[in-house]
């Protein structure tokens, strides 16, 4: 089992991390950046996404010590609500929930990637909160939460950034939407038939 960013090309997208080029947005949408975002956050203090959605809310505690550049990343766009009105558009029976792209297709990104921080912290397992990709170092703004065992089989490929503390229970009714054919994903059982998204992400600083 693989978690990917779908026909992105991002391994072709540059990995730029040069202080020079600055994260600047461009006016069209999604909001694209030509490179990664500055580092930003205090790797010693304690960062939470509280992450609320039409199905409720739920709590992610964020590696910022393991992780930097991936929690810097996902700080940075969720402050420019760029994981607003993004919908949980894979998901996959006792594995994952996959979200944030805001094309809603599997394929955006966030214009930029940047690389890996291996190996993960924690064996993988319900409530683990990692980037997809589409290969090593490929990274943008996709990520997935662990929701079952089949989790625990994951190759140790995708950066961890994040832990589920509170409202795992909404993960789960997510992780639970019937699933059918998704066309995006070569068929794969994978499409919710109903609608489940961010509605939005707050960053608390601890």
């Amino acid at each position: 089992m693989v978690v990917t960013v779908a026909g992105c090309g991002a391994s072709n997208q540059s990995s730029n991390q040069s202080a020079s080029n600055s994260a600047t947005a461009s006016q069209t949408a999604p909001m694209q950046w030509s490179s990664p975002p500055p580092m930003k956050i205090d790797v010693n203090k304690q960062y939470d996404a509280v992450v609320h959605t039409n199905y409720g809310d739920f709590t992610i505690q964020l590696f910022a010590k393991s992780a930097p550049h991936t929690v810097n990343n996902f700080v940075f766009l969720s402050k420019h609500n760029y994981y607003d009105n993004n919908q949980f558009f894979r998901i996959i029976q006792n594995f994952m929930i996959q979200t944030g792209d805001p094309t809603n297709t599997g394929t955006g990104t966030p214009g930029y990637s940047f690389n890996d921080e291996l190996p993960p912290k924690l064996p993988y397992g319900p409530g683990i909160v990692a980037m997809a990709n589409a290969g090593p170092n490929t990274n943008g703004s996709q990520f997935f939460i662990c929701t079952g065992p089949a989790s625990k089989s994951l190759p140790p490929q995708y950066t961890e950034f994040g832990k589920v503390i509170s409202g795992m229970s909404t993960v789960q009714k997510i992780a639970a939407i019937p699933v059918v054919a998704n066309p995006n994903m070569g068929g794969e059982v994978s499409k919710p038939t109903k609608k489940a998204y961010i509605e939005s992400v707050a960053i608390e600083v601890k």
